[in-house]
């Protein structure tokens, strides 16, 4: 009997666990560490955030599910890792704290034959002085999070419904964030929510980011064709916002949130202040500071993870100037390189390089997207890697079998612009790959029949419908592993 052990129940831990529980013979035992009771569909926190969802909507508890799946659930933190064991005893195992009312803050190791790194990432507000629901800034990062906005976005409309005039700073709030997509959600939901409470015209509206340019979103931007003609993702981000009266600011780095105002500063070098009413800044992420122990207790944590905290894995990390990065620098398998019984996928692997160019101010500030991988990447990482352990474990198979290269893959995005059964509105896009290929598309880096953009209400309605599917899915119900990643 083997032991496989995922860290994390994210979208990318959970996808690999109910695989893996599916694939692998019964006597083999599948663990799920996770700090949350409940799991989270992430994409729909933006509507608990204007108040079109609650948060009880948007998550449903775990423990019910692998019950019934026969996969173990803990409710605990995962401290750090022992790739080795201990001098007295080689196998492997992690140090965990309990995390549930009944056992918190009680310390336990558990022993894994093979380890999966989902945690995803800490949401790292310190790295903005201000930043934050705890200080000065909202969030949508978590149902809470966006319960929190929600309400102070209810104090905002009931302001403006007084006849007072109130301006919402929406946006990136460091530097070196990603989740651009979510930034971009919300700011159009907010957008339309002021529109259908007959307020739009007190309200003015700032996105503020870290991109070069509107529709970068952190993949370096698309080339969509539309009817024939060529159009890129800044001329058409841009038009959608021009429509909205949504005045942006790109090439930022948030310094500090203090009070009702943001110092921030541009790509130019220049230094500016913004007074806010209102402000949701998506933080930006890293590892979840795990620990690496040898046998003797020697700390190895720089041979299991990059300096952002987040899992080395078979990617090339070689410094290389932007243009000698190439598509095979990423990740396949998805395997720590110094222990082959570990895996990061999702957010927790470290990718090689960013996939925007790089850009430095002038004194010093990165100011560049980091790569997006979450939603459909991070659970196509937890499938391919849920089917190497198990022909691994059950099939003889000696490597890893199954890739999930994202210069091999292709993703989908449904971003809402605004909830309504009528009136409501989204941005469908599609591309392939995710990481540019200029040798195989030397044109544009991607396979311009496979990306493309669309609005509409259709993509609203496609949007509502994927909520409950998804959802359906993460619950394993019937025929759920027939649901596409």
């Amino acid at each position: 009997m083997a032991r496989v052990v995922i860290m994390g129940a994210g979208v990318s831990g959970h996808t690999a666990a109910l695989h893996l529980r599916r694939l692998l013979r019964s006597e083999h035992e599948v663990v799920v560490v996770s700090p949350r009771a409940d799991w989270n569909w992430i994409p729909s926190n933006i509507w608990v955030g204007v108040g079109r969802m609650r948060a009880r909507d948007v998550v449903f508890p775990l423990g019910p599910v692998y019950r019934r799946q026969g996969i173990v659930f803990v409710q605990a933190k995962a401290l750090a890792i022992h790739p080795e064991g201990t001098e007295n005893s080689p196998a492997p195992f992690i140090d965990i704290e309990h995390t549930s009312p009944d056992r918190q803050g009680e310390r336990e190791i558990v022993a894994y034959d093979f380890l999966i790194n989902a945690t995803g990432p800490k949401l790292n507000f310190a790295a903005t002085p201000g930043l934050g629901p705890s200080a000065h800034s909202l969030s949508v990062c978590t149902p809470q999070h966006a319960e929190q906005a929600s309400v102070a976005l209810s104090e905002i409309i009931g302001a403006l419904k007084r006849g007072e005039r109130k301006r919402l700073v929406i946006g990136m709030g460091h530097g070196t964030c990603t989740c651009e997509g979510a930034a971009f959600e919300y700011v159009f939901n907010v957008d339309h929510e002021l529109r259908v409470q007959g307020v739009r015209d007190r309200a003015e509206i700032i996105f503020l980011t870290n991109e070069n340019e509107l529709g970068d979103f952190g993949v370096g931007g698309m080339t969509f064709s539309q009817n024939g003609f060529f159009t890129s993702s800044q001329i058409w981000t841009e038009s959608l916002f021009r429509e909205r009266g949504i005045r942006a600011i790109v090439r930022s780095h948030v310094q500090k949130v203090e009070g009702n105002s943001l110092s921030f500063e541009t790509l130019d070098g220049g230094q500016e202040t913004l007074e806010f009413d209102f402000a949701m800044l998506i933080p930006p992420f890293k590892g979840v500071e795990l620990k690496a122990y040898d046998p003797a207790g020697e700390d190895i944590t720089d041979t299991l993870f990059a300096p952002n905290g987040f899992l080395k894995v078979d990617a090339n990390y070689t410094k290389k100037s932007y243009v000698e990065w190439e598509p095979e620098d990423w990740p396949r398998t998805l395997q720590n390189p110094s222990y082959s019984n570990i895996f990061g996928i999702g957010i927790a692997f470290a990718p090689p390089h960013p996939i925007s160019v790089p850009r430095v101010s002038p004194s010093g500030a990165i100011i560049t997207p980091a790569p997006p991988r979450t939603g459909m990447p991070s659970g196509v990482m937890g499938r391919q890697v849920a089917y190497s352990i198990a022909d691994m474990l059950d099939h003889g198979a000696s490597k890893p079998t199954h890739g999930a290269r994202m210069s091999k893959m292709a993703a989908a995005c449904v971003a809402s612009a605004g909830a309504g059964l009528f009136n409501g509105t989204a941005a469908a896009m599609t591309m392939y790959p995710i990481v540019p290929d200029f040798t195989r598309f030397p044109d544009t880096g991607r396979s311009v029949p496979d990306t493309y953009g669309e609005i509409g209400l259709a993509a609203h309605w496609i949007k509502s419908v994927l909520h409950f599917v998804f959802i359906y899915k993460a619950k394993a119900l019937p025929g759920w592993a027939l649901l596409p990643e």
